[in-house]
């Protein structure tokens, strides 16, 4: 982890601005959670969720308030992201279904398999693929068998002529979210170096290669893919 975790650093003031600064782009956001509802429908009142690199909690937040019942491990590297997660489940009155735990998936203590679980917009900053497959591999193995995984992260072909398209519109998102043009440009400059732009089948495959039955992808915004998929 220690090449990922030079990356994944984000401070007091980058983690209180870091939801504010996508505030109009929230219908992304909105069609995604429900997505991730739609998965997760069939699973039982009292199912326990793993939420890994959790942020400042938007999914875990979402799905506390669609389904009362259910249980939640947040993990997350970054303590202040993390501390504004702990902050807002407490102002929503769900800090007593959360268990919060600052590190690593590879350092959270063993308390029995996971229902399903969530990790949205974190493998893409593995470069190596073989760092990536473990990281989904660490994830079967806290799910019970047929456990979910959603999985949301930056995909596209950037050797195909249309990937130029795309781009276009990843540049006019971020001018859309008023994104300052040195920190849009800093977003861009990373596509491919700092963040693993991958075709949407190859992440599949690793996913596919980790514990899990053939993902679906099940919706796409832009550059960003989500995937479900069940461990084998």
């Amino acid at each position: 982890m220690t090449e990922t975790e030079s990356r994944i650093v984000f401070d007091q003031e980058r983690a209180s601005s870091y939801d504010e600064q996508f505030t109009k782009l929230l219908p992304f956001k909105d069609a995604f959670h429900l997505g991730m509802r739609l998965v997760f429908s069939d699973l039982p009142a009292d199912a326990r969720i793993l939420c890994v690199g959790v942020g400042t909690g938007a999914e875990l937040l979402y799905l506390a308030r669609e389904f009362p019942g259910w249980n939640f491990t947040a993990i997350e590297p970054a303590a202040p992201m993390l501390d504004i997660c702990r902050q807002r489940a407490r102002e929503s009155g769900i800090a007593s279904r959360c268990t919060f735990h600052n590190g690593y998936l590879e350092t959270l203590p063993d308390t029995g398999a996971f229902d399903a679980a969530t990790s949205v917009l974190v493998s893409h900053f593995f470069m190596d693929p073989d760092e990536r497959r473990d990281f989904f591999q660490q994830i079967a193995e806290r799910l019970r068998p047929g456990g979910y995984l959603v999985s949301a992260d930056l995909a596209s072909d950037m050797s195909r002529i249309e990937f130029k398209g795309l781009l276009e519109l990843w540049r006019r998102m971020m001018a859309y979210s008023d994104l300052p043009a040195e920190k849009a440009g800093e977003y861009l400059d990373a596509l491919g170096k700092q963040a693993a732009v991958l075709p949407p089948q190859e992440v599949g495959s690793l996913i596919a290669s980790s514990g899990f039955r053939e993902p679906v992808l099940f919706l796409q915004t832009l550059m960003i893919h989500a995937w479900y998929a069940r461990r084998a």
